[in-house]
């Protein structure tokens, strides 16, 4: 077994050889993979396990590399080389022989080098040192990496190339820690217990710890941050089929996307998560009642959302001047309920389907007493759920809050009563 050591030997050579020493310090093996473009000025003298040809052709490009392709077809050449790359990486570690991967790069590495560490499977480490992974303008796409998977970023602050005390001390600290990674591996035992995954965000905190309470002693129950970026990487792992059952608590990342709040990072399909899968889906509204819009200095600055929705008329709950949720409409809600009845409707096990209702509140901001309290437009979300779902689908009604005892001890029930359908 090895741990793979990826960057442009043509641009990185010295940060390269210096990352592979180190790692053969701490006795690993290292496999040294070239995904060169042809855009460095060093003629290496370092040899490469894996040559960039070889990547290439794995990618469906020519033999001898994809530098014939530069300039005018660059991105052509990034994406076979990053296809060459995954399907190595990938064949590596279904093999067996695979330990870890550590990328050195800048901008155009990153890209080639984010597939393949996305599609090796959670829990094993991988590790990218990168001046470029913190550029704004970039963020959306690197999100969709670095937001999905378990991949360490290390900042580099300076350029990598050539070598010097601050790139010294970055690889070796890069190379330490992936070799730590690999020796702190530990492997699943036959005691653990089967994963339920459940969404939850701030305002569902006390529910739940309470669906917590109730399951924990014979489920592992996984958290995904219901913030957008979390809704990212429940889409990701969820469909892969380690999970017992979902309870998605905090769903409302769906209509952030239709409403343009800022939780909408996952999309038109973040319903879609268990659609296909034999798993029971618990379906809360959590997250139903509001529309995340901050920062506040958003409301004087003619932002589109804002005049849109005309946020500013509506009551507001200012946790800190990034943070702003607004009070959804009786229209929104039941726009939001309709349009997820369509999306339910679709599932295929529909029996294995549960809505599970909390009429006393969606959020602990929407409770009696609380600054977003509005019942009668709950109710619209409610009535218009109940209209628009298919009858096959059994919808229950908690005469309670959804951060509730209650509410969690209805959860639990309906979860256990789905899991004994065959």
């Amino acid at each position: 077994m090895a741990i793979a050591v990826v960057g442009m030997i043509d641009e990185r050579e010295e940060a390269m050889g210096l990352i592979k020493e180190r790692i053969e310090q701490h006795g690993h093996k290292v496999l040294l993979v070239d995904i060169t473009i042809g855009t460095g000025a060093i003629i290496p003298s370092l040899k490469a396990d894996i040559k960039c040809g070889e990547l290439s052709e794995l990618g469906g490009g020519p033999p001898a590399g994809v530098a014939g392709y530069l300039p005018d077809r660059r991105v052509e050449a990034i994406s076979i080389m990053a296809r060459g790359l995954r399907e190595k990486i990938m064949a590596l570690y279904k093999s067996g022989d695979l330990q870890g991967m550590i990328a050195v790069s800048g901008l155009t590495g990153a890209m080639i080098s984010l597939p393949a560490m996305k599609e090796i499977p959670f829990g094993l480490p991988k590790l990218i040192i990168s001046s470029a992974m913190a550029l704004p303008v970039h963020a959306d796409k690197y999100a969709e990496f670095v937001c999905v998977k378990d991949i360490t970023v290390m900042h580099a602050v300076v350029d990598t190339v050539g070598m010097n005390s601050l790139v010294r001390k970055l690889v070796i600290n890069g190379a330490d820690a992936i070799s730590g990674m690999v020796e702190g591996e530990v492997s699943a035992g036959p005691e653990e217990k089967p994963s339920i995954a459940i969404t939850e965000f701030g305002f569902t905190d006390m529910g739940a710890y309470h669906i917590r309470e109730f399951l924990g002693k014979e489920y592992e129950i996984v958290s995904f941050h219901a913030n957008g970026v979390g809704d990212m990487a429940a889409m990701e792992i969820i469909p892969h089929g380690s999970f017992r059952a979902f309870i998605d608590l905090v769903p409302g990342a769906f209509s952030e996307y239709l409403l343009g709040g800022n939780r909408r990072n996952s999309g038109p399909n973040r319903l879609d998560i268990a659609s296909e899968l034999s798993i029971p889906y618990i379906f809360c509204p959590g997250g139903f009642d509001i529309i995340s819009c901050g920062p506040i200095e958003r409301k004087d600055r003619k932002d589109t959302l804002w005049e849109s929705r005309r946020l500013a008329e509506r009551r507001l709950y200012i946790q800190e001047h990034p943070r702003v949720q607004a009070r959804m409409s009786a229209e929104e809600m039941g726009y939001i309920a309709s349009s997820a009845a369509e999306r339910l409707n679709c599932y295929r096990q529909k029996e294995r389907v549960k809505i599970i209702i909390p009429l006393r509140g969606f959020s602990s901001l929407s409770v009696e007493g609380g600054p977003l309290y509005d019942p009668e437009s709950d109710k619209v979300f409610t009535d218009t759920m109940k209209k628009r779902l298919d009858p096959e689908i059994e919808i229950i009604e908690v005469d309670s809050d959804i951060n509730s005892r209650e509410f969690a001890a209805a959860v639990a029930k309906t979860l256990m009563q789905a899991l004994r359908v065959r």
